[in-house]
C-alpha cells in the first residue's frame, strides 16, 4: 500500500511539473515538429485556412499580442497581406519579450512556433524597419532569457511473459529444468534536470519482480537484457551528472548506479538497449570493456575532430564505503578509455582499453554473462585485470546494419597460493538488423557469439569446452509509446561444457514510454 501511494504521489508531482513548470532550452534552428507543414514563403497573402495564420492567432489570443481587439480574440476571417501579418508577427514578439523580461512563463511550443513564423517572413519582417529594428537581436534575446531550470519526468515500463526450455539444469546434470513460463515486469522512472539548458542531472528510480533465469538455469548466460530484481522495492539507481565545458568536452559526475553504460559508445547502436534492443544480456555490450561493475566516479567525452573522440572515465564500486579496504582510491575500481573513430557516416569503430582491480568476492571478468571460471578464473581472492575491446558497427545500407566486437581480459591474482598466476578470458559476438520491414521502426535481428570463456588459467583448469548464443528477435512498435519485441536465443554447451544440454529461452518484452 505504502508503494502505491509513493508512486500516485511521484506520478502527480511529474504530471504538475509537466504541465506548470516544464520549460527547456529551444533550439531556434530545430523544426522537428513542423517538418510535415509546407512553406508559406511562396504564398502571396495569408489565408485563415493556412497554418501560419492560426499559428498567430494562436499567439494572438494567449498572449494579447494585439490590442486592437477589445475582446483580445484573433478575429481570423479575412486573409491578410504577407506584410499585414508580418506586423502582427512583430508586435507578438515584442510582448513575448516583455513577458519573459518580468519573469513570466513562456510555452516551449510557442516559442518554436514563433521560431518557424520568423524565418517564414523574414523578409516582409526585415523589410518593416521602423517596428523589426535589429530582428536577429530580439530572437537572440529570447533564445537566452526563456530558459529556466526544469524537470522532466520520462518514464519506461516493461512486461514481458519468459520461459527457459531444456532436458536439464546446467548446474546439476542430473537434476530436470524446471520448464516454468513467468510473467515479470520493470519500471523505470528517469527525473532529468537541467540548469543551463545544456547540463543534465539524472535521478533514476527503478523497481521490478524478475528473476533472474541463472536461478532456473544454473547458467548467466541465461539472463534476459532487463530482468531488473528489486522484489516490488523502489530503488534508486542512478544519480548522474552531466554538463559541457567549452565545444568539445561533456564531464560526468556520478554518485550511484554511474558506469560505463552512462557514458561510453557502445558502437552496437540498434541492439544496445535494454527496452528496445537485445533480448540476451550478454548481445546487449561487451563485457570485457563495457561491464566493469561502476557505481560512481567521474567521466569525460572528447571529441578532437569530426573524426576521432574518447571517452575516459574512472569507476569505483564502493566510494560511499568509508571502511578500510573501500572508499574511492582504496576498493574496486577501474580506469577506463576509449578511442572511437568514425571515418564515414555509415561507419564506426572503438578500441577501448581499461584496468580494473577487484578484492575478494566482489571479482568479476565476466558481467554476469559467462562461465564461473571467467568471472573469477582464481575463485574469491584479489584479482587485477588488464582490458581490451574492439568494437564497430557498418549501416550497410538504410535498410541493413551490421555490429560486431571481440574481448579479452588478462587476469592476474593479487593474493593467496596462486598469486601472480595469470589467466586468459576472451569473448566475441557479432549481429545484423533489417529496419522498416513492414512498418517505419520495426527491426529484425539476428545475434550471436561466444560468452566469456576462461582459455587459459596459470594453475588451473580452463573452461573445457565452448559455448555459443544464438539470438532472434523482432521489435515491432505499436505506436510512438508502445513497442512489442517477441524472439528467442538458444545456448549451447552452457557453461563451455559440452556435457550440459541446450538451452532455449524465449520472451516477448513489451515496452510502454511515456
Amino acid at each position: 500500500m505504502k508503494q502505491i501511494i509513493f508512486i500516485t504521489y511521484l506520478l502527480t508531482i511529474s504530471m504538475f511539473l509537466k504541465n506548470k513548470i516544464c520549460l527547456a532550452q529551444v533550439d531556434l534552428k530545430n523544426e522537428d515538429s513542423m517538418d510535415q507543414i509546407n512553406s508559406v514563403s511562396q504564398l502571396r497573402d495569408v489565408l485563415p485556412t493556412d497554418w501560419a495564420y492560426e499559428a498567430l492567432k494562436s499567439l494572438v489570443e494567449r498572449y494579447g499580442c494585439i490590442v486592437g481587439y477589445t475582446d483580445s480574440n484573433f478575429r481570423g476571417n479575412r486573409a491578410l497581406s504577407r506584410y499585414e501579418f508580418a506586423t502582427g508577427l512583430n508586435a507578438c514578439m515584442q510582448q513575448m519579450k516583455k513577458l519573459i523580461a518580468q519573469s513570466e512563463t513562456i510555452l516551449r511550443e510557442d516559442l518554436e512556433t514563433l521560431t518557424r513564423l520568423t524565418q517564414d517572413f523574414e523578409t516582409e519582417l526585415t523589410a518593416n524597419v521602423s517596428k523589426v529594428d535589429n530582428l536577429e537581436g530580439r530572437v537572440a534575446f529570447l533564445e537566452e532569457h526563456q530558459f529556466s531550470p526544469t524537470t522532466k519526468l520520462k518514464g519506461e515500463v516493461i512486461f514481458s511473459p519468459a520461459g527457459v526450455f531444456g532436458s536439464e539444469n546446467q548446474a546439476d546434470s542430473d537434476e530436470s529444468l524446471d520448464e516454468q513460463i513467468t510473467l515479470s515486469y520493470r519500471t523505470r522512472l528517469n527525473f532529468d534536470t537541467s540548469f543551463t539548458g545544456k547540463d543534465r542531472l539524472r535521478l533514476r528510480l527503478e523497481f521490478g519482480n524478475f528473476t533472474r533465469l541463472n536461478t532456473a538455469t544454473g547458467t548467466d548466460m541465461a539472463r534476459l537484457s532487463y530482468d531488473a530484481s528489486t522484489d516490488n522495492d523502489v530503488e534508486i539507481t542512478d544519480v548522474v551528472y552531466n554538463f559541457p565545458i567549452g565545444e568539445k568536452v561533456k564531464t560526468w559526475i556520478g554518485a550511484n548506479g554511474f558506469s560505463t553504460k552512462d557514458m561510453a559508445n557502445f558502437h552496437n547502436p540498434l541492439l544496445d538497449s535494454s527496452a528496445s534492443g537485445s533480448l540476451s544480456r550478454f548481445n546487449y555490450r561487451n563485457p570485457a570493456v563495457f561491464r566493469e561493475g561502476g557505481e560512481q566516479g567521474l567521466g569525460f567525452n572528447i571529441q578532437l575532430n569530426e573524426i576521432v573522440g574518447m571517452d575516459l572515465a574512472y569507476f569505483t564500486g564502493n566510494a560511499n564505503n568509508p571502511n578500510p579496504g573501500n572508499g574511492l582510491f582504496n576498493g574496486d575500481y577501474t580506469a577506463f578509455g576509449q578511442l572511437n573513430l568514425e571515418p564515414t557516416d555509415n561507419f564506426n569503430l572503438g578500441l577501448a582499453v581499461a584496468y580494473s582491480y577487484y578484492p575478494g568476492d566482489e571479482v568479476d571478468f565476466s558481467g554476469g554473462v559467462g562461465s564461473d571460471l571467467a568471472k573469477r578464473p582464481f575463485g574469491s581472492v584479489p584479482t587485477a585485470g588488464l582490458r581490451f575491446g574492439l568494437q564497430g558497427n557498418w549501416q550497410v545500407t538504410e535498410k541493413i546494419a551490421v555490429a560486431a566486437w571481440g574481448g579479452y581480459v588478462n587476469a592476474e591474482a593479487k593474493n593467496g597460493l596462486d598469486n601472480n598466476n595469470q589467466a586468459s578470458i576472451w569473448n566475441w559476438s557479432a549481429n545484423i538488423a533489417f529496419l522498416d520491414l513492414t512498418k517505419e521502426g520495426d527491426m529484425l535481428a539476428f545475434a550471436g557469439g561466444m560468452p566469456p570463456k576462461a582459455t587459459y588459467i596459470e594453475g588451473a583448469d580452463a573452461d573445457k569446452n565452448t559455448s555459443y548464443i544464438i539470438e532472434a528477435l523482432y521489435r515491432y512498435p505499436i505506436n510512438d509509446n508502445i513497442s512489442i519485441t517477441p524472439g528467442f536465443y538458444v545456448i549451447l554447451n552452457p557453461n563451455h561444457n559440452a556435457d550440459n544440454p541446450t538451452i532455449w529461452v524465449g520472451a516477448i518484452r513489451t515496452t510502454f514510454e511515456f
